[in-house]
């Protein structure tokens, strides 16, 4: 199983935003994959909904970078 962000980041997103991503140049993303870490760590919200449930966290967490992209 691979664990780099950009494959954390696409198994984070609903079916439809992860094909939309998989559409984009590499280098997007990993931008996004990018921005998606930093949004996890640094949204306080997250932080705590991440110790409850970290699957949603990281789903809320890409679910948004996709919208800044897009």
């Amino acid at each position: 199983m691979q664990t780099d962000s950009l494959t954390r980041f696409l198994n984070a997103l609903t079916p439809a935003s992860r094909e939309g991503v998989r559409q984009l140049p590499s280098e997007t993303q990993q931008k996004m994959a990018a921005a998606w870490e930093k949004y996890l760590t640094d949204d306080t919200d997250l932080l705590s909904l991440d110790e409850l449930d970290p699957h949603t966290a990281e789903h809320q967490a890409a679910e948004h970078v996709v919208k800044e992209f897009g």
